[in-house]
């Protein structure tokens, strides 16, 4: 949806070429890495750990859940909005 309605012209270009599920795939497993690989740093320099599940499971989730979600949002400028 981006593509289509901010990038047109590149959106054409991998339709014609048949090249867009192509495309789609290879950022999808490029932006589910550097999820991974965020949350893992940030858990661990925030001291997210089993500990704190164990300790308080409710602080834990969130804290993991705003991790995500500041993930999510760096991944998407890196990776997809540009």
């Amino acid at each position: 949806t981006y593509l289509k309605e901010h990038r047109p012209a590149m959106y054409s270009l991998y339709m014609l070429e048949d090249r867009l599920t192509e495309h789609l795939n290879t950022v999808d497993d490029e932006a589910q890495e550097r999820m991974d690989i965020l949350v893992r740093q940030m858990m661990e320099k925030q001291g997210v750990t089993e500990e704190l599940k164990a300790r308080d499971q409710m602080v834990w989730v969130g804290a993991v859940n705003n991790i995500r979600n500041e993930a999510e949002e760096i991944v998407l400028k890196e990776l997809v909005y540009i």
